[in-house]
C-alpha cells in the first residue's frame, strides 16, 4: 500500500495541522474533502476514543486505505468537564464556532480567572482497512484557561478563548509552528510519531 494517509475531517484548520507533520515525511495526505459521495458517520460514542474509532474504522473500510481520525474537545473544570465530546455542537448546531464560544462565555459569566481552568484533549485513532481490532490509539492534552474576551484571528473552534500562560497567547494568536508544538493535537501527534511506523509495518506484513 502506497504512503497515502486520509485524515477523517472536512475541517481545513485540522487538515493544515496534520499536513504540516506528515507531508514533510513524504506522505500523500488527503482529507474527506477530496472524495465525493462519502457517507458520514454519526458520532454516537460516549468518549473521545469511541468517536474517533467510529470515524477511523468507517472511512478506512470505505476508502480502502489507512485513515487517521481524531476526536477533540474542551473540558472546563468549572463546568464539570463540559462541553467535552459535545464541543463541536455545544450550542446545538455542529461546527458553529461563534455560537459555541458565545454559549461557553455565557456559562462562565462572572467566573473569576482562577476558576476558568480547562483542558483541551485529543484522541487520535489510526486505522487500517477492515482491521478495527488493531487500531492504534494515542491521546494528547494541554491545560489552559478560558478567557473572558476572545483574542487572536487565527485558529478555529475555541482557539480565541483558550489561553496558554506559557506563551502568553491564545491558540488563535499562535503561529502554525507554535500551535503544532503546544496544542492538544500537537501533543497527540508527538505521542503517535514514535509508534506509528512499527504499527504500519506490522499491518503491511499481514496477508
Amino acid at each position: 500500500m502506497e504512503k497515502k494517509l486520509v485524515i477523517a475531517t472536512q475541517n481545513n484548520g485540522k487538515a493544515r495541522e496534520f499536513k504540516a507533520v506528515f507531508e514533510p515525511a513524504g506522505w500523500q495526505v488527503q482529507t474527506l474533502n477530496d472524495f465525493d459521495n462519502l457517507a458520514q458517520v454519526n458520532e454516537t460514542g460516549r468518549s473521545f476514543e469511541e468517536n474517533a474509532r467510529l470515524k477511523a474504522d468507517h472511512f478506512a473500510a470505505a476508502l480502502n486505505c489507512p485513515v487517521l481520525a481524531d476526536d477533540s474537545g474542551l473540558q472546563v473544570d468549572y463546568l464539570h468537564g463540559q462541553p467535552g465530546i459535545y464541543s463541536a455542537r455545544y450550542a446545538g448546531v455542529a461546527h458553529d464556532d461563534a455560537a459555541n464560544n458565545a454559549r461557553l462565555l455565557a456559562n462562565l459569566g462572572g467566573i473569576a480567572p482562577e476558576q476558568r481552568q480547562a483542558n483541551f484533549h485529543t484522541t487520535l485513532v489510526l486505522a487500517w482497512p477492515n482491521r478495527p481490532d488493531q487500531d492504534l490509539v494515542v491521546g494528547g492534552d494541554v491545560p489552559g484557561e478560558i478567557l473572558a474576551v476572545p483574542r487572536g484571528d487565527d485558529g478555529f473552534g475555541y482557539d480565541p478563548l483558550f489561553y496558554l500562560a506559557e506563551l502568553d497567547k491564545t491558540f488563535a494568536e499562535m503561529s502554525a509552528a507554535e500551535k503544532n508544538k503546544y496544542s492538544h493535537r500537537g501533543a497527540a501527534i508527538q505521542n503517535l510519531l514514535p509508534v506509528w511506523q512499527q504499527w504500519w509495518q506490522e499491518q503491511e506484513q499481514q496477508v
